[in-house]
């Protein structure tokens, strides 16, 4: 099971999504930016060191979502992923095709990784609670 976080970046009651890179699994599929923990490092400092690498942006950490499990028919994948804010830069895509802020009606038109939708679903639903 490899052990990635991942993160939604909230800015303007939008959230930044990237497409991932030709060359890479799963090109052309959208995901929330981050990557795989290294050894002896915690989720938070994994993603915030994730998002620095990829984007080129510093983040803060605000809230934790479920961690969920996929299968893939080659490898699995332990998903952590937080709500995160920007402190400091601006995104770019130093590591992804593209990436987009895109409004909470947008965010199903993406072609999604099966991974990525059940962290999209939850966060949705706590974003529409009263």
């Amino acid at each position: 099971m490899i052990e990635v976080v991942c993160a939604l970046i909230q800015r303007d009651r939008k959230l930044l999504v990237a497409k991932r890179a030709v060359g890479q699994s799963m090109a052309g599929k959208w995901e929330f930016p981050g990557g795989k923990l290294r050894a002896g490092e915690t989720p938070r400092k994994a993603i915030v060191r994730e998002i620095m690498e990829e984007l080129g942006c510093t983040i803060e950490v605000r809230s934790a979502l479920p961690v969920n499990e996929h299968h893939y028919c080659d490898f699995s994948i332990r998903l952590i992923p937080f709500v995160c804010r920007l402190t400091a830069g601006e995104p770019e895509a130093l590591e992804h095709e593209e990436i987009n802020w895109a409004s909470l009606a947008q965010l199903r038109n993406f072609d999604w990784t099966a991974a990525d939708i059940p962290i999209l679903d939850t966060y949705l639903r706590e974003v529409s609670r009263p």
